[in-house]
């Protein structure tokens, strides 16, 4: 059984036209989608600039409701947030008042751990993204790539079976973002996590993911999916420049290029009614 099932998702959003609400004015972001998740897999989600990428991984994440179609895990429908989803965003979102330690067991607070136990929890995901050493330092006293690492560990610390990244590295430097990506990899070897993560790298999804799932221009819909199979290991530094992985960036670009010009020249803005 398939860890995620998104059955025919349709979402619209009311837009204003000429500066005045008009509710007969409808913005079609994603148009019948249909994607299916294994249990344990880690697929990446990519497509041009407005194609409904963040809004499809809300739905999945219960935080916004389609307009028709519906999403299942392990089959039974998502009729709103809950802890069986992490949710790792581009922006931190962490208390800046609450240390490293304290943020990672925010949810487990929630849920009524003691806090002895809940330390003890937060202690082991801290340690698993390498920051054992920062457990009582603040937000403020964090780099951006440590911050970003506090946020994965919170989104892991309840134990969710699935993980829903949203460009998770996008504002981070070149070389934290290296970094983070095979700390990621470690992390989903490591604990057999269903991933879905979105990007507009198409190098980031190559490296990272099984699968790559293609989006078109908006209304968004799944143009293709590329399995990824690069041999060797993940993690040999040299696999970026192999002729396998340039092959592969290469086949995603050219389904992917047709899609960002259509959006770029507005060919792709959805239906209106």
């Amino acid at each position: 059984m398939s860890a995620i099932r998104a059955e025919n998702i349709t979402k619209t959003f009311k837009v204003k036209n000429n500066g005045r609400q008009n509710g007969n004015t409808h913005l079609t972001a994603l148009n019948n989608v249909n994607l299916e998740i294994k249990k344990g897999e880690f697929l990446a989600l990519v497509g041009p600039s407005g194609c409904g990428k963040s809004t499809f991984l809300d739905i999945v994440g219960g935080l916004t409701q389609p307009n028709s179609g519906a999403v299942y895990i392990d089959g039974k429908p998502i009729d709103g947030p809950a802890l069986d989803r992490g949710i790792v965003f581009q922006g931190y979102a962490l208390f800046p008042w609450r240390t490293a330690l304290e943020n990672v067991a925010f949810g487990l607070e929630t849920k009524g751990v003691p806090k002895s136990e809940r330390d003890a929890i937060a202690r082991k995901y801290l340690s698993l993204v390498g920051l054992s050493a920062f457990e009582g330092r603040y937000p403020y006293e964090l780099s951006g790539g440590m911050k970003q690492r506090v946020a994965i560990a919170r989104a892991l610390a309840y134990n969710p079976d699935t993980l829903l990244m949203d460009e998770p590295f996008g504002a981070l430097d070149a070389q934290t973002r290296d970094i983070l990506q095979v700390e990621l990899l470690k992390i989903w070897e490591e604990t057999h996590k269903t991933i879905l993560f979105v990007t507009h790298s198409i190098d980031e999804a190559v490296f990272l993911a099984e699968r790559v799932a293609i989006m078109t221009a908006r209304p968004g819909v799944i143009k293709n999916i590329v399995d990824i199979d690069l041999p060797g290991q993940r993690f040999d530094e040299d696999i970026k420049s192999s002729p396998a992985f340039v092959s592969l960036r290469q086949e995603i670009w050219s389904q992917l290029k047709e899609e960002v010009v259509r959006a770029q020249n507005g060919e792709g803005n959805g239906k209106h009614a």
